[in-house]
């Protein structure tokens, strides 16, 4: 995926229905047509919508036309890997207190696959509400994967907490078992974002094929550039809060070849104000509102 113009070599209705691809390792398939428009990234899919991380939330995102799903990843004990914000289970997942509350690194698969990932978008979204939801579970990665195969893009973040156990080894595998190897062109179809620059370094170790993203904190302070170009030598893109988003920031990143996706915007006057200065996606939990709004925008590359 040509993220810029050079390359660096050293960041919540129903669910609707979907086309799957089904990825096979042995098989050849082409990736998806690059994003003309300013990428639209579906924060935990379309989470504004529907209970986030779930196929519910994804299922909307397809269906509003966003060019990414977003996917945090977690490990559980028996290692292996599932789709979760959340360090521990408590604020979405419902079910029996020994399978369904505390650290997800401390419940087996088994035990997770038994919560419920949707009552809770219900309770706290009564306007949105859909009783459908509390049959929504917390997703594997190689579930996802192969729902979704080749038709959609995946923004896949690996979580700060548990980099060093492991994790990017089992989402290297994952992502070969799924057909997106090292050399199959669908792997442009996958990104891997992280607030842990040594788990980016870990993956480019791993897989330099993939295109990586370093997320930074929310500051009151502006991002110096010296901090931009240290990330430009393992990474292609940043992800900054929105609220250090300016048109310096801009083109200090673009001048190192480094894209910018903010998080997290939903508001319409938000998302336009970020479209006109240039950035090159935006993550929302509203993917329907943004993405007419990106197709007013060109993509350009970020180098001459």
């Amino acid at each position: 995926m040509a993220l810029a113009g050079c390359s660096n070599d050293d960041p919540e209705p129903t669910a609707a229905s979907t086309t799957s691809t089904t990825v096979a390792t042995t098989t050849t398939l082409a990736a998806l047509d690059e994003p003309t428009r300013p990428w639209v990234i579906a924060h935990r899919g379309a989470s504004g919508l529907a209970p986030e991380h779930t196929f519910a939330s994804y299922d909307r995102a397809v269906q509003a036309g966003a060019d990414f799903i977003e996917l945090d990843i977690q490990l559980t004990s028996d290692r292996k890997l599932v789709v979760l914000h959340d360090p521990v289970l408590d604020r979405t997942a419902r079910g029996s207190a020994e399978n369904c509350t505390g650290s997800i690194d401390a419940h087996t698969l088994a035990q997770v696959e038994t919560c419920d990932a949707g009552t809770w978008f219900n309770e706290a979204n009564p306007d949105r509400a859909d009783p459908t939801f509390a049959d929504q579970r917390i997703p594997t990665l190689p579930a996802v994967l192969d729902r979704f195969g080749t038709d959609v893009r995946y923004y896949i973040e690996t979580k700060k907490l548990l980099a060093g156990k492991g994790m990017e080894e089992a989402l290297v595998e994952a992502l070969d078992a799924a057909g997106f190897t090292k050399t199959a062109s669908i792997s442009q179809q996958i990104v891997i974002q992280s607030f842990d620059a040594e788990s980016l370094r870990t993956v480019k170790r791993l897989r330099p094929d993939l295109t990586l993203v370093q997320l930074l904190y929310a500051s009151g302070e502006p991002i110096d550039p010296a901090t931009l170009g240290e990330i430009a030598s393992y990474a292609d893109g940043i992800g900054p809060s929105i609220s250090n988003v300016d048109e310096a920031l801009l083109t200090a990143a673009h001048e190192r070849c480094l894209v910018v996706h903010p998080y997290t915007a939903d508001d319409p006057a938000e998302l336009a104000k970020l479209l006109d200065l240039g950035v090159d996606g935006i993550f929302t939990n509203r993917p329907d509102t943004l993405a007419p709004l990106a197709d007013r925008h060109e993509l350009a590359a970020p180098c001459p």
